[in-house]
């Protein structure tokens, strides 16, 4: 390396004398003997041919459009309106950082303050935050919270069974170091929470939380009764929803729920790998749930002349406020994929949401209706997104197959749930295609 242009590197030697060092093997002697490797770093290169070899390497990626894809199990291709993009890079919003003296920030308070507005619609619970991690860390955020509202008497958490694997380990992580019990409630012969075995595990719970569609796709037809059972028993109802369902279904709120929970990248935000995301977190309006909640709520008032203006109303992060009273550690707000969320929902209006719904519940059916022609569909019911499929063959060797034919198959699920056996979840969305499905039934009639 020595031969290469290094910053500063003239000045090595004063910097080292300053220092109290006369090498930079003495510099790093306290590190121990083995440690320390010689990386043999090839010769570099021009940035033009450092081009052509990454373009050569991104160049084996597909894209959705040219392989299509049915991996959903909670990541999916929504179609994302080009003005959101765009206006989403203003640098006002796109480097915006929490901000530490947030009154001055006036427009990205007022952006936060249009995202909670419409999702406490959306979701029908008044109080909203802006906002979580993603929907994992809600659940777990709700769950930490159900536990304080109850001054710790209580320390159990009760969730689905049929819960996305990802979200379970999540929930157990964050709540861990408080010593908070999850108990699962398995799923009945029609793939719906068990409600007989709910009311055996409420007892003493803190809360128990639903999904509105499980992790099999499944609508749950007993929410409701679901959220009286936890009542009786003196918990709190938490509910999770994707936001794209809400405008033909009715909102946790009207449910009974609490706490309302859900995943706000579905709308505005793109797959990218699975990320950024931002998690929906919604009480109703309860002083003592509002004071407990995690992360920031904007509030709208008026200043000393008397004109609207934006504030920062409740803030209980550890970082710089609450420090150990704080009710969470949660140090981003996801900021910039909230204002994403509340430009793609204002753009989409009640009507458009309405559409959206309507139509992925159509492409649902169809996927459902096509994949029973090739495989054993393991639950009846209405089914939205997420459809999951059994095979008697391994389903690896299937999903290879059907990569070796230009589709990219179902999210593998028999790991998981074991009980199921050789089942993939495969989803449709707005942006599902009729040739794309029939061009996987065809495949699937080949090699399943």
């Amino acid at each position: 390396m020595g031969k290469h242009y290094l910053p500063n590197l003239a000045q090595r030697d004063e910097m080292l004398k300053e220092i109290g060092f006369n090498s930079i093997d003495e510099l790093f002697s306290d590190v121990p003997e083995g440690m320390v490797k010689e990386f043999n770093l090839p010769e570099g290169k021009s940035e033009y041919e450092v081009f052509l070899e990454l373009n050569e390497v991104l160049s084996k990626n597909k894209t959705i459009l040219e392989m299509p894809s049915f991996l959903g199990a909670g990541t999916y291709f929504h179609y994302v309106p080009a003005h959101v993009k765009y206006l989403i890079e203003r640098s006002e919003f796109l480097t915006a950082y929490t901000p530490y003296q947030p009154e001055i920030s006036q427009g990205m308070l007022q952006a936060l303050f249009e995202y909670q507005s419409m999702m406490a619609e959306l979701y029908g619970l008044p109080v909203v935050n802006s906002s979580m991690y993603d929907w994992g860390t809600a659940i777990a955020e709700a769950a930490l919270m159900t536990v304080r509202l109850h001054r710790g008497r209580r320390k159990r958490f009760v969730i689905p069974k049929a819960i996305s694997p990802e979200k379970k380990a999540v929930i157990e992580t964050y709540t861990r170091g408080a010593n908070l019990e999850i108990v699962e409630v398995p799923w009945d012969e029609n793939g719906q929470l068990d409600v007989e075995r709910l009311k055996e595990a409420v007892e003493n719970a803190a809360g128990v939380y639903v999904e509105m569609t499980n992790f099999f796709g499944l609508v749950e037809e007993n929410v409701r009764e679901i959220g009286e059972i936890a009542k009786e028993a003196g918990a709190y109802f938490v509910v999770g929803a994707d936001p794209t369902m809400l405008g033909i279904f009715e909102a946790p709120g009207e449910l009974g729920a609490d706490i309302a929970v859900g995943e706000a990248s579905y709308l505005g935000n793109p797959m990218n790998f699975g990320g950024p995301r931002a998690g929906v977190f919604t009480v109703r309006d309860d002083k003592k749930l509002i004071r407990q909640m995690p992360g920031r709520i904007i509030g709208m008032t008026k200043d000393a002349d008397g004109k609207r203006a934006f504030v920062m109303t409740l803030q209980t992060r550890e970082q710089h406020i609450r420090r150990a009273k704080a009710t969470s550690n949660i140090c981003s707000n996801e900021a910039l994929v909230a204002v994403a969320s509340a430009i793609h929902l204002a753009s989409l209006g009640p009507k458009g949401l309405k559409e959206l719904g309507e139509v992925i519940l159509k492409n649902t059916a169809y996927l459902k209706r096509r994949l029973s022609e090739v495989a054993e569909i393991p639950f009846e019911g209405l089914y939205f997104k997420d459809v999951p499929a059994r095979f008697e063959r391994p389903y690896s060797e299937i999903h290879e197959a059907l990569l070796e034919r230009g589709i990219h198959g179902g999210y593998y699920i028999g790991e998981h749930f074991p009980e199921l056996g050789e089942t993939a979840l495969f989803s449709a969305t707005e942006t599902t295609r009729k040739e794309w499905v029939d061009a996987l039934i065809e495949a699937l009639k080949e090699v399943a």
